[in-house]
């Protein structure tokens, strides 16, 4: 196994066709697809923001970001929010996911290290490969705070809103 595969439980996702996972430990949660509100100057990758309980977080399309075709939002799309870490900062984004796999218990014999060729994504965002159940599909897991580097971080961030101050 990979030293730098932390977990043993995926989140499995699928992004134009393919699936790939992030560690279990990543994922804060799992929303519907909702209004995204398009912000000017954002990268192309950031589709918008989304309204997350009064917090106001950026929705990244994450197939776009891996240099995939993006899909258009179907009602099976969803948001999968995640934490991204950039030495002691860290920020809440959400990914837009065409649809939810499953949560994957993958032991450490079940995950192959990334190949050099062959795979659609630069290799350095993968943790490693591993085993999709029975068959001989592999699963692309993800290390989703080497996806983005942290000029794209910053660029993705939303200032926070002014506080109205009492009259």
């Amino acid at each position: 196994m990979p030293a730098q595969v932390r977990s043993s439980q995926y989140l499995s996702f699928f992004l134009a066709g393919e699936e790939y996972a992030l560690g279990i430990l990543q994922v804060r949660e799992i929303i519907e697809y909702e209004t995204v509100t398009r912000v000017p100057g954002m990268p192309a990758w950031v589709r918008g923001v989304f309204n997350l309980r009064g917090r106001v977080v950026p929705l990244v399309e994450l197939a776009t970001r891996l240099g995939l075709p993006p899909s258009p939002p179907t009602r099976w799309s969803c948001i999968v929010v995640v934490e991204v870490s950039r030495g002691e900062e860290r920020l809440v984004l959400g990914l837009l996911a065409d649809t939810i796999g499953q949560v994957l218990e993958l032991k450490p014999e079940e995950v192959e290290p990334p190949p050099s060729l062959g795979v659609p994504l630069h290799k350095d965002y993968l943790l490693g490969m591993g085993r999709s159940g029975t068959n001989s599909k592999f699963v692309l897991l993800l290390d989703i705070d080497k996806v983005f580097s942290t000029q794209e971080l910053l660029q993705a961030r939303v200032p926070p809103l002014p506080v109205d101050s009492p009259a």
